[in-house]
């Protein structure tokens, strides 16, 4: 692959990508309390729409993961070692890898793999600019669903899955730990993953966090009942839906709600699924973690936890997982 082009090497996104959104749209909806999966947010719109979530002054998630970068950067490196290919499941604008590529020792290549495979290309011409020697391979891919490292021309030592962002809290725990054992097989033998979790907090941080004053992410959230319009053909009112976030004590995660503000229906696929006042949708998880439970994750996944790195509030780690 030429370094400087601007073109996906690998596209496993389905043929019959609108057919599995209705479908679990339409199984989501059928639920007794209705859910659709976080990844539907992610079309150009809204990934665009987090790239502005992740500047809010009250999403503190990315800041302070930039922070352990800025800091940890060459801890990290060090423990990943030379001639890696580290791989960004989820990558998005691929906004914090070049704190960590920079502290590598001759990196072979770097995987981007992106669901919005048109918004990854966009971002990559900086990160190309800046790392030239750098084999840039993107992959579009919900990395949910699987892929395959593709093959590098260089002579590779090891292998690293770069999860940053608190994505994993995204899955229940049995799902997380499920997707990390299928990491820890990606990366092979003595392979490695730095991974993004977010931490247990004030309860008022983390609901301010997911509900910001510009509300960017009611926008972000209810985009995905825009594409439910445009690319299924639903028939519903967008604007009869407003944004919730709330802080779920027992089970330890944010919920985020598209709550009906009346009595309404949304018409997809031949059904018909009604809502009273209240009724509400969940659209988001986030798990937040203990170290201990961090640990348990991790061990659960065939993994355990070989370096931790924390912000200087103490709400945002990184930590880094081997076999």
């Amino acid at each position: 692959m030429t370094p400087g082009a601007n073109h996906l090497a690998h596209d496993h996104r389905s043929d019959d990508a609108a057919g599995e959104f209705m479908a679990d749209v339409l199984a989501g909806l059928a639920q007794p309390q209705p859910l659709i999966p976080p990844k539907y947010f992610y079309d150009d719109t809204g990934s665009r729409l987090f790239d502005r979530i992740c500047e809010l002054p009250e999403y503190y998630p990315t800041r302070t993961e930039m922070q352990i970068l800025e800091q940890s950067a060459g801890d990290i490196g060090k423990r990943l070692g030379e001639r890696i290919v580290l791989v960004e499941p989820g990558s998005g604008s691929s906004a914090k890898v070049s704190l960590l590529l920079k502290s590598l020792h001759h990196p072979v290549a770097y995987v981007p793999v992106e669901i919005s495979g048109e918004h990854m290309l966009s971002s990559l011409t900086p990160l190309r600019q800046q790392f030239p020697n750098v084999e840039i391979i993107p992959v579009c891919a919900d990395f949910t669903a699987g892929f395959t490292i593709p093959a590098v021309s260089a002579p590779v030592a090891r292998r690293a899955i770069f999860f940053p962002g608190s994505t994993i809290g995204n899955f229940p725990p049995e799902d997380a730990a499920a997707l990390l054992a299928q990491f820890r097989k990606l990366v092979g033998a003595g392979g490695a993953i730095v991974l993004g979790v977010d931490l247990h907090k004030d309860a008022g941080v983390l609901e301010a966090a997911y509900n910001d004053a510009a509300g960017v992410t009611a926008a972000f959230n209810r985009n995905l009942l825009t594409r439910m319009q445009q690319e299924l053909g639903a028939v519903l009112d967008a604007d009869g839906f407003g944004h919730r976030a709330v802080w779920n004590a027992p089970e330890s995660r944010i919920e985020m709600h598209l709550v009906s503000r009346h009595r309404q229906s949304i018409e997809v696929g031949g059904s018909t699924f009604w809502f009273e006042a209240d009724d509400f949708i969940i659209t988001e998880f986030s798990y937040k973690y203990s170290q201990s439970g961090i640990d348990a994750l991790a061990a659960e996944a065939g993994l355990r936890v070989g370096a931790t790195w924390l912000d200087t509030h103490g709400w945002f780690s990184i930590q880094y997982l081997e076999a």
